[in-house]
């Protein structure tokens, strides 16, 4: 928030307060006595004067309980802009605790400077409120020392002061950060003090006419609401003593922001807001709280539903107090608040009694005292990991049992245009370009961080700007999804790359499918033929998909090469090829294609293609016109409808003797239903193959229905014995998915 500056030579500053320490006394007016050479005429962008500023924070500090170790902090945070090496020079001149601790801060002020303007021009995230909850964490995640959130609230509250009392317009961006930032924080670290002010400030500038609209109504009426007041405030207070509970009642102020809320959250008017009406009851003890809360309801009309005992049961920030509404006897609303001057104390400085822990020790601030320093740590961290709870959702027992939280597994960075990108701890430039689009992690080939050129798997710090360096076309390298190279952290990024991998190596099979397919094409002289419309008759998709089951082996291309040559079509009753030559045994039966005619000689057989009988199958023949006898299976439904109309044709016959011992082998159709899959072809191939049993024809057809889908299928094998079928079928039938396997 500079405007200008120089940068003063270290030399000099280091021995003008070489040796010396903030320990010391008199260390306030010391480092006001540094920044003032360097600040002293140098303004912030809101036109007000730093070493103004810091004094005014310092007064901030001082009213909610900072030690004069930590107003002293404030001076040496404006100075770093202004020094050729910061870290050394304040090191050096005050310590490596407050070196840390100013860098930190002009870190944040750095990253919240940028978001803003991000938010100004409308270059964030398309949800806004997820963008402030990103910046909202990243002040827990900066904030390995409170502090330095302790010390950004202050100087923000004095900037809306100094707009206020200026009369000028800060940036809305400022002001929304402010209010949907600044006093959520605040309130979350129970800091109410600054708080109320901040809303209000904020809410001026964003809303001024329906500030002054609420503004104009409270002072319609103040006087005789003061008076109203003050005379019930003396009278309560009077009653209480009366009545031996030691208490000290006092107005409440009226804070406008909060005012607005509950008339826009419950629907109310002006006049139906309880609190317009406020008193604060400050008691002895806890016990003389709930002595004050029976005498309120005891002499006053509670109003149902209007008590809240925060003393039992605490706010997630620690805020302690009991809240009722009462009417008095003409009926007015008035809320009261009651608790011990400790919880009030909190209420108003909230954390902000242990913030400086590091300083305070065993001593304590604000009355709130601490056994150790790790107990007032805890009493800090404690109202940061309530915020973290609501943000995040509650702790794994994993993530607590391995003492993680306070937002301790995440970072966060910001692209070019200064939009917060959240990232788990140790994630790289990789992951950051993943987690911004898939496709720049692709093309990712170097990056920048903070404008310095840097490996592509150096792990992000919070509050780095990244910029990734692409290439127009290109895919991620294999190395990154080596661990031991170190170039992605984060699941998303590595399932990225994973999948591309897979997609190319899909993009290679099906690229050798196609190869397989055309080329065969070329060989039948079918090239004409649209690979869909082949892809279609085969039961695929397209033909993507077929080129993918022809590149992984799942899909014999004998398949496809029967599919383009079928065999002839079967014949009718009267209409049969011949099959076999006829026997020239001139025996009393006649042997043809290894079956006998009884009776008859030299006659010509063929086998039904209907039914495809093979030994030792029953069997009876029909006497076709000019064809020979056809041989059908005894069960053949083809045969039944013949031998119904001709009966006089039907002869018997049986199997020769010789067709086991000459090896012959005859085609027999199986029909399989199963459950579609991928592999499923492969799978069912395979058994007919271990089972030394030659496939001459497949023809294959799937559907979409509501148990995922179906496959049919019909495989034409050879066999030399059709019992032995029997035992292949069974085999078949145990494949995954089948639902039936059976001989047509």
């Amino acid at each position: 928030m500079i405007s200008k500056g120089t940068l003063t030579d270290s030399g000099a500053i280091l021995a003008a307060t070489a040796d010396k320490s903030l320990d010391q006394p008199q260390s306030l007016l010391r480092a006001r006595a540094f920044a003032e050479p360097l600040i002293g005429s140098e303004t912030l962008d809101t036109g007000e004067n730093i070493l103004a500023h810091a004094d005014a924070v310092v007064a901030i500090l001082k009213s909610i309980g900072g030690s004069e170790a930590m107003q002293a902090a404030i001076y040496l945070i404006h100075s770093c802009p202004h020094l050729n090496k910061p870290l050394e020079v304040i090191t050096k001149a005050f310590g490596a605790n407050f070196a840390t601790l100013a860098l930190e801060t002009n870190k944040l002020v750095n990253v919240q400077r940028q978001a803003r303007t991000a938010n100004a021009q409308a270059q964030l995230t398309e949800d806004p409120a997820l963008q402030s909850e990103n910046v909202r964490k990243m002040l827990l995640a900066f904030s390995r020392d409170l502090r330095v959130v302790m010390l950004r609230l202050a100087s923000r509250l004095q900037t809306l002061r100094y707009c206020a009392a200026s009369k000028q317009e800060p940036p809305p961006s400022l002001a929304h950060e402010s209010l949907h930032v600044f006093a959520p924080l605040a309130n979350r670290l129970g800091i109410w003090q600054l708080k109320w002010e901040m809303e209000d400030l904020s809410f001026r500038f964003l809303e001024p006419e329906t500030y002054k609209q609420v503004a104009r109504l409270l002072d319609e009426k103040r006087a005789y609401r003061e008076e109203f007041m003050e005379t019930l405030r003396a009278q309560l207070e009077r009653s209480l003593n009366q009545q031996g509970i030691a208490a000290l009642v006092q107005g409440r102020p009226k804070h406008i922001y909060s005012i607005v809320k509950k008339m826009r959250g419950k629907s109310l008017d002006f006049d139906q807001v309880f609190d317009i009406r406020a008193l604060r009851v400050i008691a002895a003890d806890v016990k003389g709280c709930y002595a004050a809360l029976a005498f309120v309801h005891a002499h006053y009309a509670p109003i149902d539903g209007e008590f809240d005992d925060y003393i039992a049961k605490p706010k997630a920030n620690g805020y302690q107090s009991l809240h009722t509404v009462v009417r008095d006897e003409a009926g007015r609303a008035v809320e009261i608040q009651i608790r011990t001057q400790a919880m009030h104390d909190h209420a108003e400085h909230g954390v902000a009694a242990h913030w400086a822990y590091k300083e305070a020790g065993t001593k304590g601030y604000a009355g709130v005292s601490a056994s150790s320093e790790y107990d007032a740590k805890i009493a800090v961290l404690r109202q940061l990991l309530a915020w973290e709870r609501d943000l995040s959702g509650p702790l794994s027992a994993k993530a607590q049992s391995a003492g993680q939280g306070l937002f301790e597994d995440r970072i966060y960075v910001l692209t070019p245009e200064a939009a917060v990108v959240e990232l788990p701890r140790g994630a790289t430039t990789v992951d950051f370009a993943y987690s911004v689009h898939t496709s720049l992690g692709h093309r990712c080939r170097g990056a920048r961080l903070d404008g310095v050129m840097v490996p592509l798997n150096t792990p992000l710090q919070n509050g780095q700007t990244v910029e990734v360096i692409t290439v127009k076309e290109g895919g991620p390298s294999r190395d990154w999804l080596n661990p031991e190279l170190g170039f992605l952290s984060s699941a998303r990024a590595k399932s990225k790359v994973r999948a591309w991998f897979n997609g190319l190596a899909m993009q290679q099979t099906v690229a050798r499918g196609r190869e397989a397919v055309e080329k065969l094409l070329q060989r039948e002289g079918k090239t004409s033929i649209k690979l869909d419309d082949l892809a279609s008759k085969l039961g695929f998709k397209n033909a993507e998909d077929l080129f993918e089951v022809v590149g992984k082996d799942e899909l014999s291309l004998r398949t496809i090469e029967n599919m383009l040559n079928p065999p002839e079509p079967s014949p009718s009753q009267d209409d049969y090829v011949l099959a076999k030559k006829p026997r020239t045994d001139k025996s009393a039966k006649s042997t043809s294609g290894g079956v006998l005619v009884v009776g008859l000689d030299s006659l010509l057989t063929q086998l039904a293609k209907c039914c495809k009988p093979a030994p030792p199958d029953a069997i009876l023949g029909f006497v076709t016109k000019g064809r020979g006898v056809s041989i059908h299976r005894a069960d053949c439904s083809n045969f039944r409808n013949m031998a119904t109309g001709s009966p006089d044709r039907v002869i018997d016959v049986e199997w020769g003797g010789q067709q086991a011992a000459t090896g012959a082998l005859y085609p027999v159709d199986v029909a399989i239903e199963a459950t579609d899959r991928q592999g499923l072809l492969r799978d069912i191939s395979e058994v007919f193959s271990k089972e030394k049993m030659n496939v001459i024809g497949v023809q294959t057809q799937s559907v979409k229905d509501n148990r995922g889908g179906t496959a049919w299928m019909t495989f034409t094998v050879e066999v030399g014995n059709s019992g032995r079928l029997n035992h292949v079928l069974g085999v078949v039938a145990d494949v995954a998915g089948v639902r039936s396997a059976r001989r047509r």
